[in-house]
């Protein structure tokens, strides 16, 4: 995607946001200042978007070269590096709220796991300082680590469903009921996920969990079509696997906790941008001849 198509698509956004947001900061009766700066809404947030689709490791290096010499004749009201760090921390809701628009709709076939997101390294906890009251010590099949859990939910064409960030001692179950709210069918995840208990909360609202067993479990019989899902899982440790290398969602650079919830939500926006996502192809023309029984 081009640079000016995102901008006319954040840019689109943001004329209905600005006029609720703006409101609703007036509704309980103070007064409250809103500099104006030289850069629009709209720009600040296309940059901070664009910067995860860049390569570039680091913000500074991307900001005072490729925006400030290359993208002049694209954002001719530039400010200085300092000043859109403070522009940026204002960013944070309104791409919040356009994370949320960027959602995909569900088909009735969602795939659910959880990727560790860790802070610093182990050796570093006792003396790590940005994430002390928040961040916890979680295990995960490769080992400890300490910071947080991004559990994420992606329909069949590897579009986000629902987002949520918890510290990395939450159990992977804990945070299913909220994800769920808005989705129906199958929903499959790994054997982090076992859970009779968890299994009829959600049937009740019309999702039916779908998991392998554990070896020490008794087997039961499970239709050709969710084994063949459960098989297709990958599609979401794929997108794990592009946010981490291609956005850098996970570094030990954070200097406060907003920075670090700018870096995942832009990241997350990144991926909706992407054009060509990991997709199962279920939804081809060539499927419909299939028999039903496989379908």
């Amino acid at each position: 995607m081009e640079l000016t198509t995102l901008f006319c698509q954040i840019d689109d956004f943001c004329a209905d946001f600005e006029a609720e947001y703006y409101k609703h900061l007036m509704d309980d009766g103070k007064i409250k200042r809103v500099r104006k700066s030289r850069l629009s809404l709209s720009e600040v947030m296309t940059i901070i978007i664009q910067f995860q689709r860049s390569g570039y490791r680091t913000f500074k290096h991307y900001y005072q070269r490729p925006v400030s010499v290359y993208l002049r004749w694209a954002f001719p009201q530039l400010v200085s590096y300092h000043r859109f760090v403070e522009l940026m921390a204002e960013a944070l809701v309104p791409l919040c709220a356009y994370l949320w628009s960027r959602k995909g709709q569900c088909s009735g076939i969602s795939f659910i796991d959880s990727m560790p997101i860790a802070v610093c390294h182990n050796r570093r906890i006792s003396s790590h300082r940005v994430f002390a009251k928040t961040a916890e010590r979680g295990k995960n099949s490769v080992g400890w680590f300490y910071g947080f859990k991004l559990h994420l939910i992606v329909n069949d064409e590897g579009e986000l469903l629902a987002v949520r960030l918890t510290a990395a001692n939450v159990d992977d179950r804990t945070p299913v009921p909220k994800l769920v709210k808005e989705l129906f069918g199958k929903l499959y995840g790994d054997k982090g996920y076992i859970s009779q208990k968890l299994f009829d909360l959600l049937f009740a609202d019309g999702v039916q969990l779908v998991t392998k067993i554990r070896k020490n479990m008794n087997n039961k019989l499970m239709d050709v079509f969710d084994q063949l899902m459960l098989r297709k899982r990958a599609i979401i440790e794929t997108i794990y696997d592009q946010l981490k290398n291609i956005s850098q969602i996970e570094h030990a650079r954070h200097g406060s906790g907003i920075n670090f919830l700018l870096n995942i939500v832009s990241a997350l926006i990144a991926y909706t941008h992407q054009e060509k996502k990991p997709s199962l192809n279920l939804r081809s023309p060539q499927l419909s001849d299939l028999p039903d029984v496989i379908l």
